[in-house]
Parts: C-alpha cells; structure tokens; sequence
C-alpha cells in the first residue's frame, strides 16, 4: 500500500483487529491470519500469483463473526510442486491443524488441488475459484520462464499486471483492482518469481479420491484472466461438484462481491458437515493484540513482526482469536442489500425500487413525500395544459392592442 489514505476503511479497521502472524519452518517463511474459534475446522485460503494473505479480509471479518475459523496465507517461496506439498504439510503440522477446508483462486486453486491429490487425508473439501488444471498453456505463453529467477523485479510486477484488467469496471470491482495492485507493490522480486515458477513448471492434477459432493466450483461469468477453456477443463473434471456461479467479479470476486462469495462459502461449510459455534465468537479480543492501522506494508521490513516462534504465541489463551464487531455491515442490512439488489435486476425501470423504499419510510415522511408528489404533478398539469392556454390570450389582447393603437 502507499499510504493510509489509499486503505479501504474496512481493511484498516481488519488490521487495527486481527493480529498478522509469522513462523520460520525450515527455510521457509509464512505470513498468515488466523481468525476464528479453534475447534472448529479451518478453512484456509490460496491466493494467485498477485494475492497476499490480505486480499481475504473480508471473509476472515465475516466468516470468523459467524463462528467458522478462517486462516488465509501467503504462499511462500517454493520453486516446484513437490516442494509446496511437503512446505504446506509442515506449515500445518506447526500450527495444530489436521483436516483442512481449503478455498483456492487461480494459483491458489491449482495448488489446493495439488495438495489434494498428494495428501488426500488432509483435505475433507475444496472450493475452487477461477482455476486452471494444468500449466502447459502458461508456460508456452511465457518463453522466458527458464530465466525468471533473474530477472529484475519491476518486469516481473509488469508482467504480473499485465494479466489484470485495466479497462472500465463497475465501482467495486475497479476496487479490487486497486487492491490487488497495492498488494503486488508490497512482493519481493523472490515471492514473484517463485510464483511465476509454479505457474510455468510442469504439472497437472491427477485424479482426486475427494468425491465431486464435496468440490463447489465458483467461477465468475464476466472478464477473467484465466482462459474460459481452462475453466471449462475443471469443470468436466467435476461433474458431480457444486456450481456456483457469479455474474460479475473479475478475477477477485472475493474483494468485489463479498457477500455472494461469504455466502457461498458459508453453504459449501455447511454442506460438508462443518458446525460453526457463534457461541465461542468473543466480542472483543481476550488477547488485546491486533495489527497497527498505520503499518499498510503488512511490516515485511518490521522488527514488531517478528517471527513467532510456533505459530501460537500471539493467539489468545483461549486459542481464539477474534476481532470485535465491526461497525457497518450487520446480517439484516445485508438482507436488505440484497433484496434492492434482486429488486433492481428485476425491475429496470425502478417502479418496484422505488415503492419498496418508499414504505421503508415513516409515515409522516411519506405523507410529505407525497405532498411535494402533488405539488409536482399539479406544477407538471400548469406547464402542459394551462400555459398554451395562457400565452394564446396574451397574444390574442397585445393584437388587439396594436390595432387598437394604430387606429388611434
């Protein structure tokens, strides 16, 4: 990020409240959120090439309200799929956790579904987003894949943009965009090229012992970087998975339409057996520890986040970590958005729009309202039938008058 004036207020809020944890396992360093009652299994979100583990704010804020425990990561730097299996499965080991429910975009996608095949035990679901099962149409697309761990980091972040759409979008989508961007600004030229690697390396997904029941596949049906072919690929893989599809979105529908992608998320946790427990969900804190609002690069470069030592040292005693309601956006007023959504799909010309928000209104206010309605409609009946009237006897007396002057 470049500043705190370009922060969504949201997302300030989600790092004034929810601690960023670091862990070294091996070589490897992780960069992850860990939101919500421990009991409950996690579910854990991939991001792509251009994702942080910041870019699931907004379903670690409502999901971890609701009783579900979700952890996003970053993706560490590996450099094959091998690798990421066996650093993913010690990332696990650290921090306690066994059975998964994993939520992967594009990369990300790719990746969970690796880790599925190899480590199937592990993995009791998937919800895949955008995603791709093979890599050999991004590696012809890419010819100088051999030498992108030399090659300088503001050609990387070019050709990772690149890949973005820049052209006009609805409000919330050109959001996401700017989000995803500033979160680029904040990789090292080794957390692209790494990316960029398991991107071009050679693999595809072999066969799952998951059963399709328990796969949900949320695409959505506007512009996507990833090939509408390669999308349709996974979707002949699973026949048998959930669809779920959204109208609009991009490539980060998760920034761009939260509620849709919260709710699908909520049903697919449901749908598979996961229980939540609001009962354990805190109002504030136990631990009283959270992020710095004004620490936009996450703190990459910052002693104050230093590496925990097993991962479980800033959660609280507990073993729940959970940010305090947030300010805006409760479950009703959700509801409401979503029925004037519906309501402004399925009445173009706003008359339903306009009638539902009218009785939202107390009655002495819409007794003015239709006050000054009246007051229009009878300015409205002077100006189509009174005034014609009007100026043809204004002209019919000053002829009258002239001649009358004349003949004076």
């Amino acid at each position: 990020m470049k500043g705190v004036s370009s922060a969504p207020g949201d997302y300030i809020y989600f790092k004034s409240q929810v601690p960023l944890h670091k862990i070294p396992i091996g070589s490897k360093q992780w960069r992850y959120y860990d939101c919500g009652p421990k009991v409950v299994p996690p579910l854990i979100c991939l991001p792509g090439i251009a994702g942080t583990a910041e870019v699931y704010y907004k379903q670690i804020m409502s999901l971890s309200m609701k009783g579900y425990r979700v952890i996003s990561i970053d993706i560490p730097r590996v450099w094959n799929h091998h690798e990421w299996v066996q650093a993913f499965e010690k990332f696990l080991d650290a921090i306690d956790v066994h059975h998964i429910h994993l939520y992967g975009t594009s990369l990300g996608g790719f990746l969970a579904q690796l880790f599925a095949q190899h480590r199937p035990r592990r993995v009791r679901s998937l919800i895949l987003s955008n995603t791709f099962l093979e890599t050999r149409s991004f590696s012809a697309a890419m010819p100088w894949a051999p030498i992108v761990g030399w090659t300088p980091s503001f050609l990387l972040k070019r050709h990772v943009l690149t890949g973005i759409p820049n052209g006009p979008h609805e409000p919330f989508v050109a959001d996401s965009v700017d989000f995803v961007v500033s979160q680029v600004e904040t990789l090292s030229r080794d957390d692209l090229a790494s990316r960029l690697t398991l991107t071009v390396d050679a693999a595809s997904v072999g066969p799952l012992l998951l059963s399709d029941s328990f796969i949900t596949l949320m695409d959505t049906n506007d512009y996507c970087s990833i090939p509408q072919q390669l999308k349709d690929q996974v979707i002949e893989r699973y026949p048998g998975a959930r669809r779920a599809y959204l109208k609009s979105g991009s490539d980060f529908p998760f920034l761009s339409r939260p509620d849709e992608v919260n709710l699908h998320l909520q049903l697919h946790l449901r749908r598979v057996g996961v229980e939540a427990r609001p009962d354990l969900v805190p109002g504030i804190p136990k631990d009283g520890t959270g992020g710095s609002s004004s620490e936009q690069n996450d703190g990459r470069e910052n002693a104050d986040d230093a590496p925990n030592g097993d991962g479980r040292n800033s959660q609280s005693p507990t073993g729940e970590s959970q940010p305090p309601p947030p300010p805006e956006s409760t479950d009703s007023q959700n509801i409401d958005n979503q029925l004037l959504s519906n309501a402004k799909i399925s009445d173009p010309n706003g008359e339903l729009l306009a009638f539902l928000l009218l009785h939202a209104l107390p009655k002495n206010q819409q007794q003015l309202i239709a006050s000054k309605a009246f007051l229009h409609f009878a300015l409205d009946a002077f100006l189509i039938y009174l005034l014609p009237l009007y100026l043809e006897t204004l002209y019919i007396n000053w002829n009258y008058f002239w001649k009358f002057r004349q003949f004076v």
